[in-house]
């Protein structure tokens, strides 16, 4: 088993415990030389500040390499393309370009009047500017709003041809579906790289909630493995076995790197690249 190059996702701090939180993260993890980290929009484009002022703070104060999530929820073109701008005059060269989640409550994604329609027009218009190294997410089971996987498919295939290198997939919880997804992929004329996105589970019942609400199915022996975890008080133990089994798994199948959904908390994430044979490399700079 080789070695993978690995990468993380933060997401930007609402107050100023989670402000503490964020930083005792990219303290843990940072030593670990990510090829880059990534921090997120939420829902609607409810942290749009928060992610701005977090991107250029991490940029400027840790010298990581940090890609900016950027959607085209609730903004027009010009403010979303002035945001990326905003990056760029920060020294943020790398952004993740997506549709993005629309308010809670809503009905769906409804396009700002002078705003991009879709995920595609963002990417091309980032694109033509030059200034960016562009990565997009991608659906290994069926994205809950797309007819099926080959729709799926499809629009990542046109995300691609619109100017992105990379894609980084929703999490899963089995290796096969990410390699039928690739396979697939492979066969439908994409030949960018596609990074597997790790979800180390701190919480089954969130985890669970979440990866129903995304199209993301559970096995019903995970369902099986976490209740019994659970009663015997091994839940982390068990969640740490599973994700370094995946990872495992994903690297013998011939992936080279691997994303890691961290949700601002370490330690599992840290212990999984540990047993990956990933070990600190880098000493973080001192943050004032």
């Amino acid at each position: 088993m080789t070695t993978p190059r690995i990468s993380f996702e933060f997401f930007p701090p609402k107050t100023l415990e989670a402000s503490f939180r964020l930083w005792e993260t990219i303290h843990a993890l940072a030593p670990l030389d990510p090829r880059f980290v990534s921090v997120t929009y939420g829902a609607g484009g409810t942290t749009r500040e928060l992610t701005r002022e977090a991107v250029g703070t991490l940029h400027k104060a840790t010298g990581l390499n940090v890609a900016a999530h950027l959607t085209c929820v609730d903004a027009s073109r010009a403010e979303t393309l002035e945001i990326a701008d905003q990056f760029a005059a920060a020294g943020v060269s790398e952004i993740v370009a997506l549709r993005g989640d629309p308010p809670k409550g809503s009905n769906g994604f409804v396009q700002h009047p002078d705003g991009f329609a879709n995920s595609c027009e963002l990417i091309s218009a980032l694109a033509d500017t030059g200034k960016f190294t562009i990565r997009v997410g991608a659906y290994p089971e069926k994205h809950p709003e797309a007819a099926d996987q080959r729709a799926d498919i499809d629009w990542l295939k046109r995300k691609i041809d619109a100017g992105a290198s990379e894609a980084i997939t929703q999490f899963f919880f089995e290796a096969e579906t990410f390699f039928r997804f690739r396979d697939a992929c492979a066969a439908a004329g994409i030949n960018a790289p596609i990074i597997p996105g790790i979800l180390p589970i701190e919480n089954w019942v969130g985890a669970r909630k979440f990866a129903l609400s995304c199209g993301t199915q559970v096995p019903a022996w995970l369902d099986e493995a976490f209740d019994k975890a659970i009663r015997d008080n091994r839940h982390d133990l068990l969640a740490t076995a599973l994700a370094t089994e995946l990872c495992s798994d994903l690297l013998d199948g011939g992936v080279e790197d691997l994303h890691f959904y961290t949700l601002n908390r370490p330690e599992l994430t840290r212990d999984v690249c540990h047993a990956l044979g990933v070990t600190p490399k880098v000493t973080l700079r001192d943050v004032a």
